[in-house]
C-alpha cells in the first residue's frame, strides 16, 4: 500500500561529495555506508523500492533513511546521536519512575 510519494532528495555538492566518501571510505561502519548509499541514490531519483533492490535490504529501510536524511541531513544518519537521544529518554524515564523517599 502505497502512502504517497518519496521525500526528494536535493543534494548540494558539498553534501554529495561526504556521502561519496562515506560511502567509499573502508574504516567506517557497513550500516553507516548503506545510510550514505541510500541517499545517494534517492538523490539521483531512484524509488525506494528499486534502492532496496540494488542494495539488498528492505522497502521500509530505503524510507527510513531517505525521511531521515531529509528531516534532519547528516545528524538523521548519525546512529551515535541518535542512541545517544535514547539513552537520554531511557534515564529521564528512569528517573521519573524511581520511587520517592
Amino acid at each position: 500500500m502505497a502512502r504517497g510519494p518519496a521525500v526528494k532528495i536535493i543534494l548540494g555538492d558539498s553534501e554529495r561529495s561526504e556521502l561519496e566518501m562515506r560511502a567509499r571510505r573502508r574504516k567506517i561502519a557497513r550500516v553507516d555506508a548503506v545510510r550514505a548509499e541510500i541517499v545517494l541514490l534517492a538523490a539521483d531519483g531512484m524509488n525506494n523500492c528499486a534502492i532496496a533492490a540494488t542494495l539488498g535490504l528492505s522497502r521500509l529501510t530505503a524510507g527510513l533513511w531517505r525521511k531521515r536524511f531529509a528531516k534532519k541531513r547528516f545528524d538523521g544518519l548519525d546512529m551515535a546521536l541518535m542512541m545517544s537521544r535514547a539513552a537520554a529518554r531511557r534515564a529521564r524515564s528512569v528517573t521519573r519512575r524511581s520511587p520517592k523517599s
